[in-house]
Formats: structure tokens, C-alpha cells, sequence
């Protein structure tokens, strides 16, 4: 019987090697023809499945090739060379781009006779590519870690058993279903998978907020929003774009073939028998592709106790007031991401009780609360929030909460609602407290309903709390301090104030966010402002009467109190 070896071409490293007596030509033969059949490079083979130095075969091809050879791990891997070159060469050739001078890319590389290796390299970056020698167990080591996990060292923390027990609920629909799986089983066989879970697992560990995955012309890079500022964390290499979105897209059962208006999907990841994480995404296409940001939904901070949450006693007595009023609207107001929904779902936790029928309209729902009704605003299928509160007023509700009111229709429900015995909660974007009762005023409700239906206003921000561990002392001089809003009364007093440092155990000094608000009930003498026609300065001075702090009066008291910094107050509210 014929040697199924006999016609295996034995490459010319592999001739030196039996030169040198490290390996006979049977032997040469068998593990030429493996490497061959698993479509992995002689070198590489030989390196694992023999018992052969790499060291020793690099100093062999040095010696017989006349080429350099370097101790690949004195090496810095620069990740803006390693995107030069596609992962799918560098895999296949297992070839690594270390360093490039002028218009030459010097590429690491275990097998000098591999020159396919080398055109194919200088073909795609269109610069020479020229060979340096190294050692192929070292070459592996670093080809994974350079594609694998290319700017995430951050997240080497987590072990296998964890990204093990990751699994989602990632099954495409309809007409897109066997595309779907197509690229999730492209995927399962690429560094993209893992890479995106240990993105996700690393924003939960963190405490992140929203995950932005951003493409740009010569770049990629993810950013992650903690404690409302956003951040850098990785930069993966660019030829990777198209992949992570579609990934991403599967898991959100989304449309993977429409790349030109925005989606909106849900992703539910279980990271235990007993623990799911929602995230709420968001695809947006840009000059370069589509970007692509993830909410993260964590329904703990729905079930925050308001004591918590940053109110002062007055406030949090006026707001608890409020919620036991059989009827009346409570408007909660801020920018977006200053904490309006936690507020709310706060007080929905406080009402949640067996005798009382709660209904919610949102867009979208964020977390579910079991015991409460809620119902997703659907505009384009005509689920507004007006339709909505229209159901809701003949389902027999003590309490209803609208996302936001946006239009005239849905003041009016609303209104009407806290008018005929129903407790009403909902939102609006204005700036603080006062401006709100204008701004409904400038929707088109009468003043009269705005003066007999809202009972209380919250106006809110989030500011970074400094990190108990390493915050220290700082001064600041007395007429600095009066021109920033601190009374006489409160210097002389005293008080320390205390600036962000940074240590492993938080974000740049801060570690953790607290609530800023102005929490201003409707009292009789507003109400008589109302119905005059006051501005919102008028409103803000018969405030100031009645002892209610401003979102700045409130921030310093955080100041005074140690929880934050000036800088930071500055940062969040302004007089």
C-alpha cells in the first residue's frame, strides 16, 4: 500500500529541520500533511504536536534565511498596527503586525517560507511587508491576546464559568431567522462573541448606565456612561464594525438587514439560575455605520426606598404627602437621565398595594413591575399616551402614571383625571420646579385646572457622590464661597468642603450618584399666583417665601454635607 505521505510536499523549513536532525522525514511527512488537513501552519503544528523548541526552529530559520529574529515578548503590541491587517490573515497565516517604519510593516511571523503570508498582508495594507522571526508558541500566545481581547485587558477579571453561564434570548423572527443564525454562527467562531459579553459583564460589574458602540472612519471604540460621564473603554479595531452590530442586532431581534433607519430592540441576559439583566438598545445609522447604544435596565433601582434616594426630610415628607392624597397630579421634572423614572417608579413601589389599581403608560416600558398594569406607547399603531389614559379612566384606576406630557390631548386627560378623584403621575422637561406650571400653561391648559389639579412638583438632577474612601479636604476662600452661593449664615456656621482624589475603589474620585431636587408643593398662595397669571420668577419668589430650596440651594447643602464636591454642583445646576 501506497504511504499516504509520499506526496505531502515537505516545505523548506521542514528540510532544515531534518538537516538538523530534529525531525525525520517520516515524521516530516505526517505532520506536513496534518497541517495541511487543519489548515493550520507547519510551524505552528509542529510547535504543539511535536516535541520540537520553538526556540530552536527560530534560531534554525535565522540562521539558514538570513532573516532577524526578536523575542516577540519585549515587544509592545501597538493595537492601531494590529487593525491594519484584517484578524481573518492574521488567524490564518498566524502572522502578527508588530511595528511599521515609513511605508514598511514588519510583521511577526513563525515560518519563513510562508511568503503567501506576506503578499497577502502587503496586498491588503498596501505597504511591504517584510518577515521578522519569532517564536511560534510565544506568536500564539500573543495573536489572542492582540485579536481576542485588543483593548479589553480591563475585563480579563471574569472567568470562563462566568461567561459561560451568559445566555440570551437572541432567536431571530420572522424572514431574518436563518439569517440570524447564519451570523451568529459566523460569530461563535470569531473573538466577537466573547468580546461583547465581556463588554456587557463588565458595564454591570461597573455600574454603567448606557454602553455606546461607535464606528468612525479609521476607528471603533466603546464607551461606557458611569455616574453620568462617559468614558472610553475599548477600541476594538475597526474591520470589526459590521460584525459587532449584527451581533448585537441577533441578540436584540432586530432587523439585521435594514441599515438605514433606526431600530429599537431589548436584549435579556441571564448571567445565573436566577439573575437577568434587561438592556433597552437603540440603533442609529451614521456616515460610518450604524451606532449602537444599550440602556442599561436594572430593576433593583426601581425598588430603592425613598430614603435613599437623596431627599432632605422636608422634601421627602412633601412627596409622601403628596402619594397619600386619594387624588391630585404629581409632575416630576428634569433633563434626560437626571433620575425622573426611578422617582416615579419609587412612589409606584410606596402605592403598589392590593387595594389599589395601578396603570401605567410608557415609552417604552423600562422594567416590570408585578402588580402594576403597564402599557407600552405605541404612536405608530395608535397607542399614544392619550389613548392609553383614555383606557386606563374606564378600567375603575386609583392610580395612573403617564411617561410624559407631551401634547394638549394628553394634559387634558390628565388633568381631568387628577380632577376626578384619580391620583396622577407624569412628567415633564423643564428646568426646575416654577417653569413647570408655565410650561403647562403655554400647552393650552387653563389655569384654573393647572391651579386645582397639581398638587407637587419635583424638579431633579444627579450628581456624582465623592468616594468615601479617598475624598479629602480641601479650602476654598471666603468670598469665593459667597460668590458660588453659600450664605454668611452657613460659613459662619462652618462646614468642610471636600474634593474627588480617585482610588481602585472609584471613578476618578466620585463612586455612586445622589439625587439633587427642589420639591415644591401647591399651596394655597400659589395657587392664587397661578390663577393671576404669575410668571415662573413670580412662582420661584413666593418659593423662596415659603422656605422651599432651589435645585443650586440644594446641591450646596450636599456640599456642606460632604456627600459631593462644588466642582461638581457647578457641574449639574446652575442659578
Amino acid at each position: 500500500m501506497a504511504n499516504p505521505n509520499q506526496n505531502v510536499h515537505i516545505s523548506g523549513l521542514a528540510k532544515q529541520l531534518i538537516n538538523h536532525g530534529l525531525l525525520s522525514e517520516e515524521d516530516a511527512s505526517k505532520l506536513s500533511a496534518a497541517a495541511i488537513k487543519e489548515n493550520i501552519p507547519f510551524v505552528t503544528y509542529i510547535s504543539t504536536h511535536h516535541d520540537i523548541n520553538s526556540l530552536d526552529i527560530a534560531i534554525i530559520a535565522s540562521t539558514e534565511f538570513g532573516l532577524p529574529m526578536l523575542d516577540i515578548n519585549a515587544v509592545e503590541l501597538d493595537p492601531e498596527v494590529i487593525k491594519l491587517v484584517d484578524e481573518k490573515l492574521i488567524t490564518k497565516h498566524h502572522a502578527l503586525p508588530i511595528f511599521k517604519r515609513g511605508n514598511r510593516l514588519f510583521v511577526a511571523i513563525p515560518d519563513p517560507t510562508n511568503l503567501l503570508a506576506l503578499d497577502e498582508i502587503k496586498f491588503q495594507v498596501g505597504s511591504n511587508a517584510e518577515a521578522i522571526l519569532v517564536e511560534a508558541d510565544k506568536l500564539s500566545a500573543l495573536i489572542e491576546k492582540g485579536i481576542g481581547d485588543n483593548n479589553a485587558d480591563a475585563m480579563s477579571e471574569f472567568s470562563d464559568d462566568e461567561m459561560n453561564e451568559l445566555n440570551f434570548d437572541e432567536e431571530g423572527e420572522g424572514e431574518n431567522k436563518d439569517e440570524a443564525n447564519n451570523i451568529n454562527t459566523d460569530a461563535d467562531d470569531t473573538p466577537i462573541v466573547r468580546f461583547i459579553n465581556k463588554i456587557l459583564l463588565q458595564a454591570i460589574h461597573s455600574g454603567t448606565s448606557d454602553i455606546h458602540f461607535e464606528p468612525y472612519e479609521k476607528s471603533y471604540r466603546v464607551r461606557f456612561r458611569r455616574d453620568g460621564i462617559l468614558e472610553e473603554i475599548a477600541t476594538p479595531p475597526v474591520n470589526m464594525a459590521t460584525r459587532l452590530s449584527a451581533r448585537l442586532k441577533v441578540m436584540s431581534r432586530l432587523d439585521i438587514s435594514e441599515r438605514r433607519v433606526p431600530q429599537d430592540g431589548r436584549i435579556k441576559m441571564r448571567i445565573s439560575k436566577t439573575k437577568s439583566i434587561d438592556f433597552r438598545v437603540n440603533t442609529c445609522p451614521t456616515l460610518f455605520g450604524e451606532k449602537i447604544v444599550l440602556r442599561i435596565l436594572d430593576s433593583d433601582s426601581a425598588k430603592l426606598g425613598i430614603d435613599i434616594l437623596g431627599y432632605e426630610d422636608d422634601q421627602k415628607a412633601h412627596y409622601m404627602k403628596a402619594l397619600n392624597s386619594p387624588y391630585g397630579m404629581i409632575l416630576v421634572t428634569g433633563p434626560t437621565g437626571s433620575g425622573k423614572t426611578v422617582s416615579l417608579y419609587t412612589g409606584l413601589n410606596i402605592l403598589n398595594t392590593p387595594d389599589r389599581n395601578i396603570s401605567t403608560a410608557e415609552d417604552p416600558v423600562e422594567i416590570n413591575l408585578a402588580g402594576i398594569n403597564q402599557v407600552n406607547v405605541i404612536p405608530k399603531q395608535g397607542m399614544t399616551f392619550a389613548a392609553a389614559l383614555k383606557a386606563f379612566l374606564r378600567q375603575d384606576p386609583d392610580v395612573v402614571m403617564v411617561g410624559e406630557i407631551r401634547d394638549i390631548e394628553t394634559a387634558e386627560i390628565a388633568v381631568k383625571a387628577a380632577q376626578t378623584g384619580h391620583l396622577v403621575l407624569s412628567t415633564l422637561h423643564t428646568n426646575d420646579a416654577p417653569q413647570t406650571l408655565t410650561r403647562l400653561a403655554n400647552i393650552g391648559i387653563p389655569l384654573f385646572n393647572i391651579a386645582s389639579s397639581v398638587s407637587l412638583i419635583i424638579a431633579q438632577r444627579l450628581g456624582r457622590r465623592l468616594c468615601s474612601n479617598c475624598k479629602e479636604e480641601i479650602q476654598i476662600p471666603e468670598s469665593i464661597l459667597l460668590e458660588e452661593g453659600f450664605t454668611q449664615a452657613h460659613i459662619d456656621e462652618g462646614f468642610t468642603l471636600y474634593g474627588p482624589v480617585g482610588c481602585e475603589n472609584c471613578n476618578n474620585g466620585y463612586k455612586g450618584r445622589v439625587g439633587i431636587y427642589q420639591v415644591l408643593p401647591i399651596t394655597e398662595d400659589m395657587k392664587q399666583i397661578i390663577m393671576a397669571g404669575g410668571t415662573s420668577l413670580d412662582m420661584a419668589k413666593q418659593a423662596q417665601k415659603e422656605g422651599i430650596s432651589n435645585l443650586r440651594q440644594s446641591g450646596l447643602k450636599k456640599v456642606r454635607d460632604g456627600i459631593t464636591s462644588l466642582e461638581e454642583i457647578n457641574r449639574v445646576t446652575k442659578d
